[in-house]
C-alpha cells in the first residue's frame, strides 16, 4: 500500500513527511524554497491554468472538477510515474497551498495516485 499524504505547504515539514513535492501551479506566496522544503515543485502534476481558473474553488463545481483534472492525468503520465516512483520508494507528501483542506487539487491528485498505482 502507497503511504501518499497531503499537507498546506504552510504547515512546517515533519520528519514524517517523506519526499515531499510541491504539487501547485504557482508558487505558493510569501514562502521560500528553504521554507517549502520540497524535493520538487512538479507544476506539471497541477490542473492547467484554465482548469484552475474554471474551478476557482468553488464546491459546487468539485466534481466536475475531480472528473477534468482526472482526464488531464490520464492525457499527462510523466508527472504521475514520477510521483508514483517517489510513493514506491517511501512516504509522499504532496503539497499545496489552497486554504480549503478538503477541496484541492492535491487531494484529487493523491485518489488518482492511489488508484493507479
Amino acid at each position: 500500500m502507497l503511504d501518499i499524504r497531503v499537507k498546506r505547504v504552510y504547515e512546517p515539514a515533519s520528519p514524517g513527511d517523506g519526499t515531499r513535492v510541491l504539487v501547485d501551479r504557482l508558487w505558493p506566496r510569501g514562502l521560500t524554497a528553504e521554507k517549502v522544503q520540497a524535493a520538487l515543485w512538479l507544476k506539471e502534476a497541477a490542473p492547467s491554468n484554465a482548469l484552475r481558473q474554471r474551478f476557482h474553488h468553488d464546491v459546487a463545481r468539485w466534481d466536475d472538477f475531480r472528473a477534468a483534472y482526472f482526464a488531464e492525468l490520464d492525457a499527462n503520465p510523466a508527472p504521475v510515474t514520477q510521483l508514483l516512483g517517489f510513493a514506491r520508494q517511501g512516504t509522499l507528501t504532496l503539497l499545496y497551498s489552497a486554504r480549503d483542506e478538503e477541496h484541492n487539487q492535491a487531494q484529487v491528485l493523491r485518489e488518482y495516485l492511489l488508484k493507479h498505482g
